[in-house]
């Protein structure tokens, strides 16, 4: 897992005295984050629960306990089974219903009422079957049976492949990761111009994968959920894409001192002062059906909350 997509910074005349002071600031940075040390990425729920089909989420870090922003886009998941067989993929009177339900039959949106074939089936007129009608505005449990010349519409209708995934979707559970970096505000601060290491919670909630199944009626829709990426905000315009959680820093580790493997804003800041940091984990759910459909839902993100880094001018003395 690498740093993917260039940080991006803005032209202000000072790199080439950045660059001449790298020497200075390499050896410094060991001896500073081994005093701030490490701060170690929890798998604790940092502080906030999603709704299972939310498809964006934000959390906040108890430390120093901001709430998380983040882009709220994204498709309407939200994927209630309410005790059928299908999903909630009808409407009726501002109502999400199921279109199939295992005891009523197929839903027909023309008049709000599902339709069964009553069994046994009484003698009818060739080209004719009687039918058991349950309206939603009435007492469902109130049914007609009726003699129609052709089935309503809606009625035998296959499973919407699309709702399965959404319904699948709806059972697995996406973490916002608790955010980490060093140097950090709240141990010590970091100085201008040496790298910052950023990492997050690792484990399946936070980055995948995630896999689940939804079923109805013959047909099995399996969804696939993995982040695709982390985007870290640095506080400063800057924007830092890692594909994977980072690696947390480590004194004592073979890379302390050294920008980070992975995830890291490797020229640090190019000015003192204090920044808030959060991460966007951007996550890629698609889904395959057993009848050879597949798709995505897009738009699946959870954002963290802040993490404040001081950091402040390096002081050379000289005699």
């Amino acid at each position: 897992m690498l740093t993917r997509a260039a940080t991006r910074h803005r032209p202000d005349g000072r790199r080439g005295a950045r660059t001449a002071r790298r020497a200075l600031l390499g050896g410094t940075l060991a001896v500073l984050l081994a005093t701030t040390g490490a701060v170690p990425a929890t798998a604790a729920d940092p502080g906030a629960e999603c709704p299972p089909a939310q498809p964006n989420c934000n959390v906040w870090d108890d430390d120093p306990g901001t709430p998380g922003g983040g882009d709220n886009g994204g498709g309407d998941n939200g994927g209630g089974d309410n005790g059928g067989g299908g999903g909630g993929g009808c409407q009726w009177n501002g109502r999400t219903l199921p279109c199939y339900d295992d005891v009523l039959g197929w839903f027909n949106n023309d008049n709000g009422c599902y339709y069964k074939l009553a069994e046994p089936q009484p003698e009818a007129p060739e080209g004719q079957q009687w039918y058991v009608r349950s309206c939603v505005d009435g007492a469902l449990g109130d049914s007609r049976t009726m003699l129609l010349d052709a089935p309503p519409p809606g009625f035998g209708a296959p499973p919407d492949p699309e709702e399965l995934a959404r319904r699948a979707f709806a059972s697995i559970t996406l973490l916002a990761p608790r955010a980490a970096v060093a140097p950090r505000k709240s141990v010590g601060p970091g100085l201008v111009g040496l790298p910052v290491w950023m990492w997050a919670s690792q484990g399946e909630n936070y980055f995948g994968p995630l896999s689940a199944s939804a079923s109805d009626r013959g047909l099995t829709v399996t969804i696939r959920a993995e982040v695709d990426r982390a985007v870290w905000d640095m506080g400063n315009g800057d924007m830092v894409t890692c594909t994977g959680p980072g690696t947390p820093y480590n004194p004592g580790g073979r890379h302390a001192g050294r920008p980070s493997p992975d995830c890291g804003y490797p020229n640090g800041y190019p000015q003192a002062g204090t920044y808030r940091v959060q991460a966007t984990t951007h996550w890629s759910v698609t889904w395959t059906g057993t009848g050879g459909q597949s798709g995505d839902i897009p738009g699946v993100t959870r954002t963290t909350g802040t993490v404040e880094i001081q950091i402040d001018e390096l002081q050379v003395v000289t005699r």
